[in-house]
C-alpha cells in the first residue's frame, strides 16, 4: 500500500465511530486527531498534563485541538505527587504511560466513548520503548499500527498537508539517567535550559540531558548551534543554570523513523533490540506456527528468535518480505 491508501485504511477504522484519542500534540496523535475530526463522530483529544513536559506543551495541544474542531479534554496528574515516578526507575515510561493510559481511559469510558486510540505507529515496534506494552494492556487501539505506517510517513503526510504539530512533546524526566530522582530543581534545570537553546538557535527540537551535571544537548538541526559565539552564549547561559560542564551531540536528533530490513536473494535479517518470550508469542500466533522450541518459533518464511533476531526466505520482493514482516510486529512486541 502506498501512503494514501494506509491512511485512507486508518479512516475506515475511525469512520462514524465515537473515540478518545491520547493527545499530546506530538506528530502521531496530531494526525489520528486531524483524521477523526473529519470521519469520526464528535472524538474527543484528551491530554495529560503531568507538570514535566516542555514548555508550551499544553498550550499548543489546546491551539490544535481548536484548530481542528475537536472537543478537547486535559486532565491534571500532577507527577510530582507520585513517588514511584519520582524515582525514577529503568521502568520509568512503563510506570508513566500506565497511570496516563488509564486515567485517559477511565476518562473515556465515564463519558460514553466507545474505544480509546493512540498514535503507535509500526516503527514504534521495532524501538526498544517497554512504554508501549500498556497499550495491549490497556487494550488501546492503535490504527496506524493496524495500517503499517511509520514515522517518517506520518511525518511525510503532515507536512505535505501543511498540519501544524510539535516535535517536542517527550516528557522532561526522560533527560535525566534512570535511578537519578525526579525533583522540580533538576527538572526546571533542564526546562530553562532547553528553552533557551530554542531561543537562540530556533531548532525544532532541543533535548538538554543531565548526565550527574554535564548537559549533553541534543538538536535536530546541528548547523544553526555550531557557530563559535553561539556555543560560547550556550555554554555560559547552562553554567549559569548549574551545570558543570557543557557539550554537544554531534549526532543530530531525527525522529523520522521507518522500517528496512537487510534483504538480499529473497532473504532478509532484523535484530530487535530486545528479547522475545517465545511461549507467549506462540500461543498469540496459534495456526500460524509450523514449529517450534524454547528459543525460536517458525512461522512461514520466517523465524522468531528469543534473542529478538527475525529471519526470513523464499520472498519474491524486498517490499513482501517487509509487508509479512511488519505484520508480525505486533504479537512479537507484545510478548517481550
Amino acid at each position: 500500500m502506498n501512503l494514501d491508501e494506509k491512511v485512507e485504511k486508518v479512516k475506515n477504522t475511525l469512520k462514524n465511530r465515537k473515540v478518545a484519542i491520547a493527545f499530546s500534540g506530538g506528530a502521531d496523535s496530531t494526525l489520528l486527531a486531524y483524521l477523526a475530526s473529519e470521519v469520526s463522530d464528535d472524538p474527543i483529544a484528551i491530554t495529560i498534563d503531568n507538570h514535566i513536559f516542555p514548555t508550551g506543551f499544553i498550550k499548543h495541544c489546546k491551539k490544535t485541538a481548536k484548530e481542528f474542531g475537536i472537543r478537547h479534554q486535559i486532565i491534571d496528574l500532577n507527577f510530582y505527587e507520585h513517588e514511584n515516578l519520582l524515582a525514577n526507575k529503568s521502568d520509568r515510561c512503563f510506570v508513566c504511560r500506565d497511570l496516563m493510559y488509564g486515567n485517559i481511559k477511565k476518562y473515556a469510558e465515564k463519558n460514553g466513548y466507545e474505544s480509546v486510540l493512540d498514535g503507535n505507529n509500526i516503527s514504534d515496534l521495532v524501538l526498544d520503548r517497554p512504554g508501549i506494552l500498556i497499550t495491549y494492556k490497556n487494550n488501546i487501539e492503535s490504527p496506524f499500527i493496524h495500517a503499517k505506517l511509520t514515522s517518517k510517513e506520518i511525518h511525510e503526510y503532515l507536512n505535505r498537508h501543511s498540519i501544524p504539530f510539535s516535535r517536542s512533546t517527550t516528557c522532561l524526566g526522560t533527560r535525566l539517567p534512570t535511578n537519578t530522582r525526579m525533583t522540580r530543581e533538576n527538572i526546571k534545570q533542564i526546562s530553562d535550559s532547553e528553552d533557551y537553546i530554542y531561543k537562540k538557535t530556533e531548532c525544532e527540537i532541543v533535548k538538554v540531558r543531565n548526565n550527574n551535571g554535564l548537559a549533553l544537548c541534543e538538536v535536530d538541526n546541528l548547523n544553526k548551534i555550531s557557530n563559535e559565539n553561539t556555543l560560547k552564549e550556550i555554554n555560559a547561559k547552562l553554567k549559569s543554570i548549574g551545570f558543570k560542564k557543557v557539550a554537544l551531540n554531534l549526532s543530530k536528533i531525527d525522529d523520522d523513523e521507518s522500517i528496512a530490513v537487510d534483504y538480499s536473494e529473497g532473504s532478509f535479517e532484523y535484530q530487535l533490540p530486545y528479547t522475545i518470550n517465545i511461549e507467549n508469542t506462540k500461543n498469540q500466533l496459534k495456526d500460524k506456527v509450523i514449529s517450534s522450541d524454547s528459543k525460536k518459533i517458525a512461522v512461514k518464511n520466517q523465524i522468531i528468535y528469543e534473542n529478538g533476531l527475525i529471519k526470513g526466505n523464499n520472498f519474491q520482493s524486498e517490499e513482501e518480505c517487509l509487508n509479512k514482516f511488519m505484520e508480525l510486529l505486533p504479537d512479537i512486541r507484545r510478548n517481550v
